[in-house]
């Protein structure tokens, strides 16, 4: 049974790697699309604070996806990336990632456009993007079903949330 398991979701984390190769030894391993986009908002975010530009709404306006913003968002981003060109190009490359994610259509094309990204994000992120080309292979599995393990992140909240109440009872 566990043979026919074919894909596998998971974060970066290199112990879950391991388990799946020992109990699925036929599963693709995948790695979550969500686990690396956190990984590039934490890094921008870490760079915002470094700048000093504290606040939930510089914080929101970073990770938010430029087409939900509204005129007034994208002229307040746009003074926000002017305090530096270093937060502005990792305010691109965020971007740019998603879009590798929302365009390619093949792991080859998905593979050439990440690792050409990870060229200019070595720059500019640093060891965000020396740990994604670690596990590169794997964060191009995604482009196979694009699988992701949202279902079940979202589950795990949800357990976490009923827990958290239950504990207060």
């Amino acid at each position: 049974m566990r043979e026919n398991v074919k894909e596998v979701s998971v974060d970066m984390w290199g112990g879950f790697q391991k388990v799946i190769r020992e109990v699925f030894p036929n599963a693709l391993i995948v790695i979550d699309r969500f686990h690396v986009m956190q990984l590039v908002n934490k890094a921008l975010n870490k760079m915002r604070l470094l700048l000093d530009l504290k606040g939930l709404k510089n914080r929101c306006l970073l990770l938010k996806n430029p087409e939900n913003l509204t005129d007034s968002e994208k002229s307040d981003l746009q003074q926000l990336l002017s305090h530096s060109p270093c937060l502005s190009m990792a305010y691109e490359l965020k971007n740019e990632l998603r879009d590798i994610y929302e365009t390619s259509t093949t792991v080859k094309i998905g593979l050439r456009r990440l690792k050409k990204w990870l060229v200019y994000a070595r720059i500019i992120l640093g060891q965000v993007a020396d740990t994604l080309e670690k596990h590169i292979e794997e964060i191009c599995h995604y482009f196979v079903n694009k699988t992701t393990s949202g279902v079940m992140e979202g589950i795990n909240n949800k357990i976490k949330l009923i827990i958290g109440i239950l504990s207060t009872i």
